[in-house]
């Protein structure tokens, strides 16, 4: 009886095991297959360093690197970056931490591993600095990062693919559609050498701490033109007014009216295939020009307010604000006769008048919130649709950031139109960016050839601003002869010139991001005749509300910047044709009148606006 007696307690205890053994194998291909198989995201410390291993597949180290310690703070005008900002640039550190000694190595395995070295304290490390080291959220903030030009895309990215890049992935929480401005990354502890890295790193802006989480992250990933499609068709809705009014009614009444529209193929002042429906938007835009009417608020101090720049790369805010303050077709006087309330501030003038009192993006954000707060209580349209039926129209870089929250319901026109910051499309809508070298002539010396002289396959040149343009010229620089892929040009007349003639001259013409989304090299190939290769994740074109961008531009991933040339020599002849008749047909739509003409970009811009707000109108 006793033999029987241990041979069943051994039988147990090996029964036992196996079950523990199942548990833990079924325990690691759960985790693999729903948790972190794709991503393979891993963090250990070894007691000096805090090592991050991620995936090549999942998005370049580069753009690891930008999306993790890279928010600018400058005002950087692309090509144009003045010494001042250049000399503003703040770097990239910690709070009692200095992460200079970061790097990125590549493994064996196909795993990049970003690697934060411990700091070497300049005392012996104290039970408060041990404590330190094993919290498990590392606060800190972080400033502007130029790693692109500076010493640090060579000395700490090793073994680059730059083959493999994607932009703008960040990540968010449950409660909200944009990043918010504190992320966070907790670690949990795992034994006394690793720790697990529960949520992917986020994005930070220059305004955020890393701090305990507040919500689930979840990753955002780069949307192509056709998920934006998709997202179009979604109709946009805002909250229902507190009561009606008229003017709602007379916009819902529009918006009837324009699903039934004559249908129309093309006609002697508008080209149909460059159109999502030309039928819509021919009737749309005869009921804007007889039915809608503008209120300007007249409150807010120059120079921020009602006083237009004409000139630069921020132009297209101040001739649309010159020609609707000086427009008398749609604009009243009497703000209960209007559908549309303008705030007539430049974001541009903004920057520059907050800027000389050293103040920044925060600060910015709240003027504007003191600004709302004042047409609010002087005025009860606003209070009535929370700003639904308000609008502006900003170009600078840190428009879309200043405004999100202040003005999150109106209906905003920007340039900088990243779906993945907090641009949602059927509200927002997306300004052009328009390089004014004159306002006697705003498109000088913009000439075109006929495709029959157009012997370059593709043109690019400008400055290494952002992550992507290193990577393109790290391809494609001087590596085919069709391919005239350039860094800078000369600024004088003759590098003017050759630009130029080099623009002229190209099938194709690209349009890669700087450090935003959006660049003025859109607009620019247009006017030269040259179909625009847009190379920029997550960035909304132009009036894609009413335009079809795929009859007359192509659209590349940055992931898919090591096949440029692949895709754009297996474009046929015949397809490249209509496209370039697609560019020759949209030009008349991105061109400034100093007295608006119909059909121009003045007209487009108040439009699209006008187009937002019947797609969003509810009543009570």
């Amino acid at each position: 009886m006793g033999i029987i007696s241990v041979l069943a307690l051994r039988l147990r205890l090996y029964h036992l095991a196996l079950l523990i053994v199942g548990m833990l194998v079924s325990t690691i291909v759960v985790f693999q297959c729903f948790g972190l198989s794709s991503l393979r995201i891993l963090s250990v410390w070894d007691g000096n360093k805090l090592s991050i291993a991620l995936p090549v597949d999942v998005f370049n180290v580069t753009n690891f690197m930008h999306n993790t310690t890279y928010e600018k703070e400058a005002d950087f005008d692309h090509d144009l970056e003045s010494n001042e900002d250049k000399s503003s640039r703040r770097g990239f550190h910690f709070e009692k931490r200095d992460i200079n000694n970061s790097e990125v190595e590549n493994h064996e395995d196909g795993i990049y591993s970003f690697t934060q070295k411990r700091p070497k304290y300049a005392h012996d490390p104290t039970q408060q600095d041990r404590e330190m080291d094993n919290r498990y959220n590392i606060q800190g903030r972080v400033h502007d990062m130029q790693f692109a030009s500076k010493g640090i895309r060579s000395k700490s990215i090793k073994n680059l693919d730059a083959g493999l890049v994607t932009s703008d992935l960040f990540v968010t929480g449950e409660e909200s559609s944009t990043v918010s401005g504190t992320q966070s990354v907790e670690m949990q502890p795992h034994n006394e050498k690793s720790l697990l890295l529960k949520t992917p790193l986020p994005v930070l802006n220059n305004e955020s701490k890393i701090d305990t989480p507040n919500m689930r992250r979840k990753l955002v990933w780069p949307t192509s033109i056709t998920e934006m499609n998709s997202l179009l068709l979604q109709s946009f809705n805002s909250s229902r007014p507190k009561w009606s009014s008229q003017r709602d009614r007379e916009l819902l009444s529009a918006k009837l009216d324009i699903e039934k529209a004559r249908i129309i193929s093309n006609s002697s002042e508008l080209y149909g295939p460059i159109f999502r429906d030309v039928s819509k938007f021919s009737r749309s835009y005869e009921l804007m020009e007889r039915k809608l009417k503008v209120y300007i608020y007249r409150e807010g101090e120059r120079p921020i307010f009602h006083q237009p720049k004409m000139r630069g790369l921020y132009a297209s805010e101040g001739w649309f604000m010159k020609l609707t303050e000086g427009n008398k077709r749609f604009i009243v006087r009497d703000p209960r006769k209007a559908h549309l309330f303008y705030l007539p501030f430049s974001s541009q003038m903004l920057r520059v008048a907050l800027s000389e009192q050293n103040l920044h993006s925060k600060q910015m954000e709240q003027y504007l919130e003191r600004y709302v707060q004042l047409i609010a209580g002087k005025y009860r349209f606003w209070n009535r649709t929370e700003g639904a039926d308000h609008f502006l129209v900003a170009c600078h870089d840190w428009a879309s950031k200043i405004t999100r929250q202040p003005m999150k319901k109106c209906i905003r026109s920007l340039c900088n139109a990243n779906i993945a910051k907090g641009f949602q499309i059927g509200k927002d809508t997306t300004l052009p960016v328009t390089y004014i070298h004159s306002m006697m002539d705003p498109l000088k010396d913009l000439a075109r050839k006929p495709p029959s002289e157009k012997s370059i396959l593709a043109f690019f040149a400008g400055g290494m601003h952002g992550y992507l343009r290193p990577i393109l010229l790290k391809h494609w620089e001087n590596k085919e002869p069709d391919m005239k892929i350039f860094g800078p040009m000369a600024r004088d007349i003759e590098g003017k010139r050759i630009y130029r003639e080099y623009m002229n001259s190209s099938k194709y013409c690209i349009c890669a991001r700087g450090y935003e989304v959006h660049t003025p090299r859109i607009v620019e190939a247009i006017f030269s005749g040259c179909v625009p290769v847009i190379i920029s994740d997550n960035y909304v074109p132009p009036f894609f509300e009413v335009l079809n961008w795929e009859a007359f531009s192509v659209h590349v991933r940055e992931s898919d910047i090591p096949r440029l040339r692949n895709i754009l020599v297996s474009i046929p002849e015949e397809k490249y044709l209509a496209l370039h008749l697609g560019v020759e047909k949209v030009q008349q739509h991105f061109k400034w009148h100093k007295i608006p003409v119909k059909y121009d970009l003045f007209h487009m811009i108040l439009h699209s606006i006008w187009n937002n707000r019947l797609s969003q109108i509810r009543t009570r």
